[in-house]
């Protein structure tokens, strides 16, 4: 290997040391500051999986540049890491989408539990029906319809928050895998 090889090979490690490791801890740190309601350190570790997301795109330039200089192409496994680390992107993206709406969420929670008390009602087709009479063949009756319940404001905000959370837990972990299914083929070969 010659100096130019070892050099583009270093920066290719050390791009996935500083870049895909912190963006891999803000991820699944993200979940915790959503169940904890914190839209502030939510928003942080948006920014912070932007950046280092981004910033991964480093690490395949720098492997593309170092397979292209060793003339790797044709081997199986630099197939299987490129596909897989397309993937991983994609998988960034679409957490990237699910941060925002997890904060986009809490934001809307934070701000009508600023507005006041918040009352969830209940409703049903009943209500604008007149009272029932005092026959007695009218309480055998069930009802016609279920009371529907609608849920506050922040506790649609809150639903919505939960549920990206599981997304985000479920996707990072399948990122994670992801990216050291990739390490184990790199120091494998």
């Amino acid at each position: 290997m010659s100096f130019g090889d070892r050099a583009i090979l270093w920066l290719h490690v050390t791009a996935a040391i500083f870049t895909i490791g912190p963006g891999t801890a803000a991820i699944m740190s993200t979940p915790r500051y959503i169940r904890a309601r914190n839209p502030v350190v939510v928003g942080f570790l948006l920014r912070t999986t932007r950046i280092y997301s981004v910033g991964s795109l480093l690490v395949l330039v720098f492997g593309l540049i170092l397979t292209g200089m060793t003339h790797k192409f044709s081997q199986w496994w630099i197939s299987v890491s490129l596909t897989l680390f397309v993937v991983a992107v994609v998988l960034l993206v679409i957490i990237l989408r699910d941060q925002r709406k997890a904060l986009a969420a809490l934001t809307a929670a934070e701000g009508t539990l600023g507005a006041g008390p918040v009352e969830v009602t209940i409703r049903s087709s009943e209500d604008d029906k007149p009272a029932r009479g005092a026959d007695p063949a009218d309480a055998d009756q069930p009802p016609t319809a279920a009371p529907r319940v609608e849920p506050a404001p922040s506790a649609r905000s809150d639903i919505k928050a939960a549920v990206e959370r599981g997304r985000i837990v479920s996707l990072g972990g399948v990122t994670a895998l992801i990216w050291l299914v990739i390490l184990v083929l790199m120091v494998w070969h």
